[in-house]
């Protein structure tokens, strides 16, 4: 992706979502653009308006930490959009080259070491799984697998979720709150698109969904980034039923750039019921195929 327009894109859309108020300056009348005026971020940065429109126009090469955290503050970036910010300076002048996630091989010949799969394979109370940056899910144990089988059922989606989020009615079944979970696929994939900038394959994904999906479309262009490690998700399965579930997101240290997620129910809930009566439907039910994957 072009870093100079990601640049300038973010710190735009940022700078257009503080309103005067909010930053503790006077609105005044007349005001034409939503949100900050140039000259009114570079006065809470501390730099000259030349300055921050140097940096607006995506010029963020070479740019010191001590005038990204001014920046940062001055556009009251949260932790998500901090180290977004930081992700896009070091592509900027090639200083994260060394910290990008490696580039495995293709998803086909890409499998869990014994060890993993003998960890999620021990997970008997929830469905777990590993995930890429993409939103590829690349290893499960039998309950997500059945936990995920709407997304397995299509050859399409590629067991990719940002692809079943836009791209497959199924998804509005599954997900209850469905404009939540799609607000949280784009900016996970942008998230990753600022850390990892150079991934073709992630280019391809997003050049499919803004295409396919004026949802997605709409979405990309906010330019809205999260982290996304812990939390509760309601989800409607088609053999089990209403299920509100809580996650815990593990980056693995000895993979860099995948992620571990395991869902539990709530003891003595109807949810954890629900999870008993999948484990039985998974058990009694044929597995669907596995679906190939695009390269990773």
């Amino acid at each position: 992706m072009d870093n100079r327009a990601e640049v300038r894109e973010f710190l735009t859309s940022r700078r257009a979502k503080i309103s005067p108020e909010r930053a503790g300056l006077p609105a005044g009348p007349r005001r034409r653009v939503p949100g900050l005026r140039r000259s009114e971020v570079a006065a809470l940065a501390d730099m000259s308006v030349e300055y921050y429109s140097k940096l607006e126009r995506g010029n963020l090469a070479g740019v010191s930490p001590s005038v990204l955290e001014a920046l940062a503050r001055a556009l009251r970036l949260d932790e998500a959009e901090r180290a977004h910010l930081l992700h896009l300076a070091r592509a900027a002048d090639g200083s994260d080259a060394l910290t990008r996630p490696r580039r495995r091989r293709t998803q086909e010949q890409w499998r869990p070491h014994r060890s993993l799969q003998w960890t999620l394979d021990a997970v008997t109370a929830g469905p777990a799984f590993v995930r890429n940056g993409r939103m590829d899910i690349l290893a499960v144990n039998p309950l997500a697998r059945a936990f995920y089988a709407d997304v397995y059922a299509s050859p399409g989606n590629q067991a990719n979720l940002a692809r079943f989020n836009f791209l497959d009615p199924a998804s509005r079944r599954f997900y209850p709150d469905w404009e939540l979970f799609a607000d949280t696929a784009v900016a996970l994939l942008r998230t990753e698109a600022g850390r990892n900038p150079y991934d073709k394959d992630l280019h391809d994904l997003v050049g499919e969904l803004s295409t396919r999906s004026d949802d997605f479309r709409t979405r990309w262009g906010t330019h809205n980034v999260r982290h996304h490690g812990t939390g509760t998700k309601r989800f409607h399965h088609h053999a089990v039923g209403d299920l509100t579930l809580a996650f815990e997101g593990l980056e693995m240290a000895a993979e860099p750039g995948l992620t571990l997620t395991i869902y539990t129910a709530e003891p003595g809930s109807a949810s954890e019921e629900c999870l008993r009566l999948l484990s039985s439907w998974a058990a009694t039910s044929p597995a669907p195929a596995r679906t190939p994957h695009p390269t990773d």
